[in-house]
C-alpha cells in the first residue's frame, strides 16, 4: 500500500503578490474592452503606499490607468483607514511604453525577413504544461482545490462585512493523505488572515475552524486527528503591502495546480492571449480535463513547447503516470486529431480576445467551473471527439 501527504497553499486577494496580479489583469482587461488586439504585458510591483506598473502595452484603449489601478484595490478591500496600502491614498508610478517591433514581427500574422512562416507566431519561447485528475468534481487535485474553497469562502464573508476585523491579506494551506493514490483524509490545515488590532487569537481561531473550514471542507476527510493551525505567529496585524513587497507572477503554482503537476515557469496575469505563457497553459488545461472527462486516463499532463515568431509547438507530450485506459501515445494521437495547438487557433478556440481575465486572477486559474462563458478551457465539450479519435 502507497501512503503519502501532499500539500498545497493559496493565497488571498489582499495578498502583495495577489493585489499586483489583480492590478495587471485589470489593466489588461481595460485595454481589451475597447481594443481586442491589444498587445499587453502588464507587471506591477507594490509596496507600503506604492504602486508601480511596468512593462509593454501597444493598444488603441484610452483610459486613465490611475483610475482602474484604484478601482481594482478597492474592489480588493484595501479601504480601511488603519491600513498603509489605501485605494485612495496610493501613491502611483507608471513606466509602461509600447512592444518591442522585433517581437511584434513575429507575433502579427505577416511576412517578415528571417521569419519562417506569415501566420501569427507565439510570443516566446517556452514550454507550458496543462493538468487534470479526476480526485475532485472540478478534476483538479484536491489540496489545491480545499486550499482556494477556504480563501474564496473566508474573502466572501469579508467582502459581506459580517466580521468586522476581517482584513485582506490571507493564506490558506491543506496537506492530504492519499493512500493508492486516492485523497483519504486531510491531516492538516493552515489559516493565516489579517485582522484588526482589536481582535483577539481566540476570536480568530474559532471563527476561522467554526465558520470556515468546518464550512467548506468535505466533513468525511476531517477527523480527531486533523491538526489545525490558525494564525500560528500570534498575531497578524501588518499585513498586504504594508508588511511585504508584491510583485506580479510571484505565485505560479498557486495560479496552476499547488505543485501536483508540473509548471513550465511563465506567469499569467497581465499578458495577452499572444503570450503562449498564458494562452497554451490554458489550452493545456483544457486538454488535460477533456482526456480524464472522456475516460481515457485518470491523470493527464500536457506539455507543449514553443518557439518565438513560430506557429507550431516545436513539441506536444502526454503523461497520464499509468492511469491510461490505453496508451498514451494513442491519446497523443487522439489529443492532435481533435486539437490545434498554433496560437491564433487557441486564442479562437478559447475566446481568449475578451475582457475575461479579471474573471482568472483569483483563486486559481484552474478548476473554476461557474462560469463557462468566460472560463472557457474548463468546458468537456471535446469528450466525443476524443472517444471517436481512439474508437
Amino acid at each position: 500500500m502507497s501512503e503519502y501527504i501532499f500539500s498545497s497553499e493559496s493565497v488571498g486577494e489582499g495578498h502583495p503578490d495577489k493585489v499586483a496580479d489583480t492590478i495587471s489583469d485589470a489593466i489588461l482587461d481595460a485595454c481589451l474592452t475597447q481594443d481586442k488586439r491589444s498587445r499587453v504585458a502588464c507587471e506591477t510591483l507594490v509596496k507600503s503606499n506604492q504602486v508601480v506598473i511596468a512593462g509593454e502595452i501597444t493598444t488603441k484603449a484610452k483610459f486613465d490607468y490611475n483610475e482602474v489601478i484604484r478601482k481594482a484595490i478597492r474592489g480588493i478591500g484595501y479601504v480601511n483607514d488603519d491600513d498603509v496600502f489605501h485605494a485612495d491614498k496610493v501613491f502611483i508610478t507608471n513606466l509602461l511604453t509600447t512592444q518591442s517591433p522585433d517581437i511584434s514581427q513575429g507575433v502579427d500574422a505577416v511576412a517578415a525577413e528571417g521569419k519562417k512562416k506569415a501566420e501569427q507566431g507565439a510570443g516566446d519561447q517556452g514550454l507550458m504544461f496543462g493538468y487534470s485528475s479526476n480526485e475532485t468534481p472540478e478534476l483538479m487535485p484536491a489540496p489545491i482545490m480545499f486550499a482556494h474553497r477556504l480563501g474564496r469562502h473566508l474573502a466572501k464573508v469579508r467582502k459581506a462585512g459580517k466580521v468586522a476585523w476581517l482584513r485582506p491579506d490571507a493564506k490558506s494551506q491543506v496537506s492530504v493523505r492519499y493512500v493508492d493514490g486516492v485523497p483519504t483524509e486531510i491531516t492538516n490545515v493552515v489559516i493565516s488572515t489579517q485582522h484588526a488590532a482589536s481582535a483577539k487569537h481566540k476570536t480568530i481561531e474559532d471563527f476561522c475552524i467554526n465558520e470556515i473550514i468546518r464550512k467548506v471542507l468535505p466533513k468525511g476527510m476531517l477527523n480527531k486527528k486533523t491538526e489545525f493551525l490558525i494564525n500560528p505567529t500570534g498575531k497578524f496585524v501588518v499585513g498586504g503591502p504594508h508588511g511585504d513587497s508584491g510583485l506580479t507572477g510571484r505565485k505560479i503554482i498557486v495560479d496552476t495546480y499547488g505543485g501536483m503537476g508540473r509548471h513550465g515557469g511563465g506567469a499569467f496575469s497581465g499578458k495577452d492571449p499572444s503570450k503562449v505563457d498564458r494562452s497554451a497553459a490554458y489550452m493545456g488545461r483544457y486538454v488535460a480535463k477533456n482526456v480524464v472527462a472522456a475516460g481515457l486516463a485518470d491523470k493527464c499532463e500536457v506539455q507543449f513547447a514553443y518557439a518565438i515568431g513560430y506557429p507550431d509547438p516545436v513539441s506536444v507530450h502526454i503523461d497520464t503516470m499509468g492511469t491510461g485506459n490505453i496508451s498514451d501515445a494513442a491519446i497523443l494521437n487522439a489529443v492532435c486529431k481533435v486539437f490545434d495547438f498554433k496560437p491564433a487557433a487557441i486564442i479562437q478556440t478559447l475566446k481568449l480576445l475578451r475582457p475575461i481575465y479579471s474573471h482568472t486572477t483569483n483563486y486559481g486559474h484552474f478548476g473554476k467551473t461557474t462560469d463557462l462563458d468566460a472560463i472557457t478551457w474548463e468546458r468537456t465539450d471535446k469528450v466525443a471527439a476524443l472517444r471517436k479519435a481512439v474508437s
